[in-house]
């Protein structure tokens, strides 16, 4: 059962996506699945590729977000790990022996509208969600792909961004009396982060 409830998150981790993973992880919860994303837990002696692996296999859908394919500064690289995990899942999806994954549902999720066919044409024939890199659309998006996947009577998307936004605002005042400093609640660890979602829906 756990499987069929599991969400493995492919997603950019640097600081300013921060605004959008955290409503994304809630919005999961929220409808009663489970986020399964590689920062929930770390372990130097771990092969990352391995824990990715582990996960996808866990998991019968999968948000791919392809929002930082694109370079933004002079001589920066663009990000490849996104595209190659969405890559191994698809793989997966298509070749592994086991049948149940031939049912796995994907969502792709862009920043820039048709960025993903620019940059990775062999999946122009996907269907890809663009965000806007905006954190009321992440929400809409994902609550409408579950929908969509058959998942009904959800609350409706500005429900649970209202729901968010008060979660949130709570999350501050717990945390300020026990020591957390705002860098530190902004900063929360992710296994941290879900368990206080857990707390309070």
């Amino acid at each position: 059962m756990a499987f069929k409830r599991n969400v493995f998150i492919n997603c950019p981790f640097d600081t300013n996506y921060h605004t959008l993973l955290k409503p994304l992880l809630f919005t999961i919860r929220k409808i009663g699945f489970t986020p399964r994303i590689a920062l929930e837990r770390f372990d130097s002696g771990e092969a990352r590729f391995d824990k990715i692996k582990e996960l996808l296999l866990e998991s019968k859908y999968s948000i791919h977000d392809l929002s930082r394919i694109k370079s933004v500064n002079e001589e920066e690289y663009f990000r490849l790990n996104m595209p190659f995990e969405l890559g191994v899942d698809f793989g997966c999806k298509l070749y592994h022996p086991n049948n149940k994954y031939r049912s796995n549902r994907f969502l792709l999720m862009e920043g820039e509208q048709y960025s993903v066919q620019k940059g990775l044409s062999d999946f122009s024939f996907a269907d890809c969600k663009c965000h806007n890199n905006n954190s009321e659309q992440i929400v809409t998006l994902v609550r409408n792909w579950f929908i969509e996947t058959g998942i009904l009577n959800l609350p409706p998307p500005s429900k649970i961004w209202d729901e968010y936004n008060i979660f949130y605002s709570e999350l501050y005042l717990r945390k300020k009396p026990e020591g957390y400093s705002r860098k530190d609640i902004v900063e929360l660890p992710i296994p941290e982060f879900i368990q206080f979602i857990d707390e309070v829906i």
